[in-house]
């Protein structure tokens, strides 16, 4: 009875060991094949927990991730011959895991090889400008090549990137003094440019000066005139009205003839008292002046002053 005991606990040991054995769990980011008998067996396993038979069956998971693959440093001959060090990083991402298992085997070394061969390709067809200047371009046709050799191996090309384009030292020098000599004259451009904006500004400043110069002065010549102007005017008004109520004054007191000489007189004494060298009088004044020689002559033949009779 012991015996039969034993093994049946051994027996149901070896199943749960059996069992155990054929227990195999796929991760997330992961995908399982399943071979029997060293035949693909289908279906693909998805993540997860999945029972195979043991001993019969083999479970062989693919890592579905990206994958970077580092492309070492070589050198290229451009379209200009010049030689230049060249790296690029790849970047796949697994589509089909049953021909990335099955259809190459070795993706890492055969990807790096192909995108080597292809680089130096797309390299040495631009001349050494286009090649450090046209990364992006250089990007774009590695991808487009190499997604298209290696989708037979289930995987996409993500992406590619150059890390690096380095041309030889003498050549890097003289580009160094190229870069040197175009800031230069760049800075003497945009300094002459400032010096002839700044020389533009200061004759257009001098310019509104003068201009608002020469217009205050005629504004100030005009303003001086209209001020003599008014002076003038309003002088020679005066004397108008001066001269209105003097012969109006004359003519409402009723004067002689004799009083209008002896007025004559005095403004003509006046009058010689000026600076003036030359006297002009007007014609009447003969008969004012004949008229004043007859009062003289009476005062002289009457010592007194009597006006003698006509007898």
């Amino acid at each position: 009875m012991e015996a039969a005991a034993f093994i049946v606990i051994a027996v149901i040991v070896l199943i749960v060991v059996y069992v155990a054995l054929g227990l195999k769990i796929v991760r997330q980011y992961e995908q399982g094949l399943v071979e029997r008998f060293g035949k693909y067996r289908q279906p693909t396993l998805d993540p997860g927990l999945h029972l195979i038979i043991p001993l019969i069956d083999r479970l062989r998971r693919v890592d579905m991730r990206e994958i970077v693959v580092d492309v070492p440093p070589q050198e290229v001959i451009t379209k200009d011959n010049v030689v230049v060090t060249v790296d690029a990083v790849v970047y796949y991402q697994a589509t089909d895991p049953v021909k990335l298992v099955y259809n190459v085997q070795n993706f890492v070394l055969a990807a790096t090889k192909l995108a080597q061969t292809n680089l130096r390709n797309v390299v040495g067809d631009l001349d050494l400008d286009d090649a450090l200047t046209s990364r992006e371009t250089i990007n774009a046709q590695l991808r487009d090549i190499l997604d298209e050799a290696t989708d037979v191996w289930g995987t996409k090309v993500v992406r590619v990137e150059i890390q690096r384009i380095d041309p030889p030292a003498d050549v890097t020098d003289a580009m160094h003094r190229q870069m040197k000599a175009e800031r230069d004259r760049r800075a003497l451009v945009t300094e002459a440019e400032g010096d002839k904006r700044a020389a533009i500004l200061r004759a257009e400043g001098v310019k509104e000066s003068r201009i608002r110069e020469a217009e205050g002065q005629a504004q100030a010549i005009k303003e001086v005139a209209d001020a003599e102007k008014f002076q003038k005017l309003t002088v020679a008004e005066g004397e108008g009205q001066a001269i209105e109520r003097v012969f109006a004054a004359i003519h409402n007191g009723d004067p002689t003839p004799d009083l209008i000489a002896i007025r004559y007189l005095e403004t003509l004494n006046e009058v010689a008292n000026g600076k003036a060298t030359k006297i002009f009088l007007p014609m009447e004044m003969s008969g004012i002046l004949s008229s004043v020689g007859v009062i003289g002559e009476l005062f002289n033949a009457d010592g007194e002053g009597n006006t003698p009779s006509a007898g």
